[in-house]
């Protein structure tokens, strides 16, 4: 048997039967054409390393991720191109995403007809975009599901994204310890949440909620803004509008963080410190510099772009991890949130989106 015969047999033990075809290339697809990759946000292919570093059969990875409107979603596109052009066997192919779940289920429907040999998808909306990951599957071609996530276990086969819930943890452990060693007592606690309509904004909150309450505190005043600059002043202006006093805020997305601060400005309320969340490179920036209320962000990073296409690559290849006992990929990826402060935003730097 040769091994491009494997290839498809491994890959008919995965999809049940339903071989997906090797090779097949779509019309207009990029010859890492992309960006060259950043050092950290992705990483290199070593074919001196050998084993899953070295080029293999080539395959064709197909990705669609929502229009960037604000730099966390800029920086997934940026590393997926990044990542897929560190790779001699990989074609990438970008498809645009449109306005909403509608436009990008659209434009998905035409990229599943042209057959790659897998797709990495960051949908607009996992729920409204479940249906389109069933279809891809159903046809053969391995889903890997970007960030916001299908219900449907059976429309992915890999799952990959960052520890919501453990963001509103980690938020919440932060601001709990600095108010016990400030001597706070009955504090009074803000959110500013991300798309409330979200699954991952609701686990943040939950996440957040939770951990306040195992230490008797509560959010005394919580606002939803869009992940945008501008949805976040305004949601700060009416959160310091609500609440005279404010001693702890959880900004749930640091690109929305740049309209808070500027709504601190705007109010003149520095009476409390901040915690931020994704962790992009200003926000780490002015944690280091210690010159605003924002004191510590919780980090939920772009680079999972570059891992996912890094994965994507292997499945298509019908190939394992190469530190993993097992023959294939797992199922889900679950990054951890991490905590950047004053004391560590160094090492974190690098890392900023």
């Amino acid at each position: 048997m040769t091994e491009h015969s494997r290839d498809l047999s491994r890959r008919r033990l995965l999809f049940g039967g339903a071989a997906v075809g090797a090779g097949v290339l779509l019309a207009g697809c990029t010859s890492n054409e992309s960006d060259q990759p950043t050092t950290a946000q992705t990483k290199g292919a070593d074919a001196a390393t050998g084993g899953n570093a070295a080029p293999g059969e080539r395959v064709t990875i197909g990705f669609s991720a929502p229009a960037a409107d604000h730099g966390w979603l800029a920086a997934i596109t940026t590393n997926a191109k990044a990542q897929a052009a560190a790779y001699s066997d990989v074609e990438f192919k970008t498809v645009e995403a449109g306005a909403d779940a509608a436009a990008q289920r659209a434009a998905l429907s035409t990229l599943i007809s042209q057959k790659p040999d897998v797709i990495v998808l960051l949908p607009a909306d996992g729920k409204e975009l479940n249906a389109a990951g069933l279809e891809a599957m159903k046809a053969g071609i391995p889903v890997v599901n970007l960030d916001r996530a299908f219900p449907d276990a059976l429309a992915y086969r890999l799952q990959i994204k960052g520890d919501n819930y453990g963001m509103g943890v980690a938020a919440a452990n932060y601001i709990v310890a600095q108010l016990k060693a400030k001597g706070v007592s009955a504090p009074i606690i803000g959110e500013i949440a991300g798309t409330d309509s979200l699954e991952l904004t609701q686990e943040r909150s939950k996440g957040f909620a939770d951990t306040l309450a195992q230490n008797g505190l509560k959010v005394n005043n919580r606002r939803p803004a869009e992940f945008t600059a501008d949805s976040g002043q305004q949601a700060a202006t009416s959160l310091f509008q609500a609440l005279p006093k404010i001693d702890a805020i959880w900004n749930h997305d640091d690109d929305q963080g740049i309209g808070v601060l500027a709504a601190v400005t705007q109010a003149n309320r520095k009476e409390f410190f901040m915690v931020g969340g994704a962790g992009s490179k200003k926000a780490i920036e002015d944690i280091q510099a210690d010159n605003t209320v924002l004191k510590a962000t919780v980090t939920y990073s772009p680079s999972m772009a570059s891992s996912a296409i890094s994965l994507a690559r292997l499945i298509a290849q019908g190939k394992g991890m190469s530190d993993l006992v097992e023959l294939q990929v797992p199922k889900e990826l679950i990054l951890a949130s991490e905590t950047i402060t004053k004391e560590n935003a160094s090492n974190y730097l690098k890392l900023g989106f």
